[in-house]
């Protein structure tokens, strides 16, 4: 399928992604050509110690690192089919945060976890810490912790380029709408009863899925985080389009163990230097940001 095909450089660069909740802007980067932006180097911390971290204390014996990831969102966390790399904003993020932790990010074993699987595969010790378009709620944080938010996202929906019927959530009366098993997306979709009266909700482990089913005619749209929709839609610009109405605030957290305090507080420690000394920016520029979109990032919510 193309959109599990493209090499990681072509689903960084040509995208059109917005932090569309954000309703900041910064300097946008320069969209191709010479002068795009480049990825920052990340300089390893030496003689890190987080007391009083059981995690961390895993993390520096083994010295090295396992970090849960998406591998089918373009921009944000993609998996080249050929050389097995991983490439986006997201992983950007996971690499800063190894960095800080003094573990070099060549070092890092990304796990690919669907959405489903997050709160166990943390709570089992199966990944040392997630970044993957994780949206912050308090449902979740009775179950693992969160640093961050890193990037603010907002839901929408993707439709075929054709469609003129959906034109927001209020148009979703009657339609099959999909998106991931276990998501915020689909939850709100459900508890708002937005496809009643005749419609359905359709889900899958990985959005690419959902597209598929869009491209092929099985559903009418796809929601989840603008963000996630624009990588696709950058792919087939022709096929589909993101409606471009924004109806909630994803803040996208880096999850971790529940009760593990002392980690989550130095991975804020190390996003909000990564803020004020420009590295954030940085990466979204070389990832995000090469469609020429704007932002900045949300503040850190320390708790």
């Amino acid at each position: 399928m193309r959109i599990r095909a493209l090499t990681a450089v072509v689903l960084v660069g040509g995208l059109g992604l917005t932090l569309a909740a954000c309703g900041k802007e910064g300097t946008p980067a320069s969209p191709g050509g010479s002068n795009a932006a480049a990825l920052p180097t990340y300089t390893v911390a030496q003689n890190v110690d987080v007391a009083g971290s059981p995690v961390f204390a895993r993390i520096k014996a083994a010295g090295a690192l396992t970090v849960g990831a998406k591998d089918d969102q373009p921009g944000l966390g993609s998996k080249d089919a050929t050389t097995g790399k991983f490439a986006g904003f997201d992983i950007e993020i996971a690499k800063l945060v190894s960095a800080g932790l003094g573990i070099d990010p060549e070092k890092i074993t990304f796990k690919t976890v669907d959405s489903g699987a997050r709160e166990q595969s943390i709570a089992n010790g199966d990944v040392n810490y997630y970044v993957g378009t994780y949206t912050i709620n308090d449902k979740r944080k009775q179950q693992v912790g969160f640093g961050g938010p890193y990037y603010q996202a907002g839901q929408d929906l993707l439709v075929r380029k054709d469609d003129s019927s959906i034109t927001g959530p209020e148009t979703l009366k009657g339609k099959k709408v999909c998106s991931v098993t276990g998501s915020t997306p689909i939850q709100r979709v459900r508890e708002q009863k937005l496809t009643e009266p005749g419609g359905s909700i359709v889900e899958f482990q990985k959005y690419s899925q959902c597209v598929e089913k869009l491209q092929s005619k099985e559903v009418d749209a796809v929601t989840t985080d603008d963000a996630i929709l624009k990588g696709f839609a950058a792919q087939e610009p022709d096929k589909m389009k993101v409606v471009g109405k924004p109806f909630s605030k994803e803040p996208y957290g880096i999850g971790l163990n529940k009760d593990d305090k002392a980690l989550r507080d130095k991975i804020d420690d190390i996003l909000q230097k990564a803020i004020d000394d420009g590295t954030w920016k940085k990466i979204y520029d070389a990832t995000l940001g090469k469609s020429g979109s704007a932002a900045t990032p949300p503040a850190i919510e320390r708790y």
